[in-house]
């Protein structure tokens, strides 16, 4: 589950990290109130306003604007309000901003330049150890720093038996270029960051950038925050960050019936029992000559109702050329799965597209007897290549 910079912010800030202070606003009205709040907390005079949408690269899509007095307040805030921003992470279409973070100017003069850096905290599944990555280009794409300068990235694995060590963080603090205060403030962060990450069950924490004042303090300015799924039971605060808003409608109503579903870009609709199936699935959808319009595991309930459903939410996407009906039937018998099939069709009407059926497993015989006797225009297939060849020829 994505969130939004400023509930990542409030994570952060909930386990010692410093942040960058800010307000929400959803109005002109509301973000130079913010403004006028924030100023009398912190005494800033300018205020950064910011574009609340899951995607990376805001500011260049003009999503992060600096305002120097209330007036230019209103009027940043009340063009990004309701804009169709487009980044680099995004669609072509952008997403549109509900929100924005008014955020306090932390960029002030003082006795040292400002410095920013990139810090993440994330899994490395080759090694099955947390990772902290983390560069002394911030405020930069850390993909194209590592394409540039790979040697400016460096990384610290943490031993899941006894957590990140006093010298590890001094480590960080070290390889950053950091002396003084500069470096205490930095081991604080970086043990307090693991910490929130460890502790909200994330399994993504992006800062970029983290940045050093003028005056030595080191504050995350912006906070990219994935939470484990799995782990949203035991956060119910969390959960209710969700902003389903920012998620594909069609996932959000796959996850509501049960469905694990991705949206994607081709032409021919799946539907799997397992993510190992799916996957090769998909592949030979694309030796067929096709792309997968989704991702689709029905799990091993495949009956007449959750059928109907997975049809229903493949044929939302109106790029679907083909459904290719791939289950393998151990838990559930095939025969009960064509079933399922042959109702779900007959209950939604009829489906203007060709549905080309592979059942394997027990009762295979039977399930095949069923789609063959059916009368609907579905076809039936045994083996992997004559169902590719199969999607192959609707597709032609």
């Amino acid at each position: 589950m994505n969130l939004h910079e400023y509930q990542g912010k409030e994570i952060l800030n909930s386990f010692g990290v410093e942040i960058q202070r800010g307000i929400v606003a959803t109005t002109p009205a509301e973000a130079v109130e913010a403004a006028k709040k924030l100023t009398e907390e912190t005494g800033t005079g300018w205020h950064v306003i910011k574009a609340q949408v899951h995607a990376g690269g805001r500011g260049k899509g003009g999503g992060v604007k600096l305002a120097k007095n209330l007036q230019e307040v209103e009027q940043i805030a009340g063009n990004i309000i309701g804009m169709s921003l487009v980044t680099p992470q995004t669609s072509a279409e952008g997403k549109k901003v509900h929100q924005v973070l008014i955020a306090e100017d932390v960029y002030y003069p003082g006795d040292s330049e400002p410095e920013e850096y990139y810090m993440s905290v994330l899994l490395n599944r080759g090694t099955g150890k947390n990772m902290i990555m983390y560069s002394t280009e911030g405020g930069m794409d850390i993909e194209t720093v590592a394409e540039e300068t790979p040697h400016l990235i460096f990384h610290e694995e943490i031993d899941p038996a006894t957590g990140l060590m006093p010298f590890q963080a001094r480590r960080i603090a070290f390889n950053l270029g950091l002396s003084g205060q500069a470096f205490k403030q930095m081991t604080k962060f970086v043990s307090a960051l693991y910490k929130a990450y460890e502790n909200s069950d994330s399994s993504l924490f992006e800062i970029n950038p983290v940045l050093k004042t003028s005056d030595d303090k080191i504050i995350a300015v912006d906070a990219k925050v994935t939470i484990d799924d799995n782990a949203l039971f035991r956060h119910k605060d969390y959960e209710a960050m969700r902003d389903l808003r920012e998620e594909n409608p069609t996932e959000v109503e796959a996850k509501a019936v049960g469905l694990n579903y991705v949206d994607l870009d081709g032409n021919v609709g799946c539907m799997v029992n397992g993510a190992g199936l799916a996957m090769a699935t998909m592949d030979l959808i694309k030796q067929a000559g096709g792309e997968p319009a989704n991702f689709l595991d029905v799990g091993g309930t495949a009956d007449a109702e959750r059928v109907e459903a997975a049809f229903k939410l493949i044929l939302k996407d109106p790029n679907v050329k083909a459904i290719l009906v791939n289950i393998f039937g151990g838990i559930v018998r095939c025969d009960r799965v064509a079933q399922g099939i042959v109702d779900a069709y007959k209950n939604m009407g009829t489906i203007h597209v060709p549905i080309i059926v592979r059942l394997q497993g027990t009762n295979a015989d039977i399930a095949k007897e069923i789609i063959d006797t059916s009368g609907l225009d579905v076809h039936s297939a045994i083996e992997f290549q004559e169902a590719a060849d199969k999607v192959q020829a609707v597709l032609a």
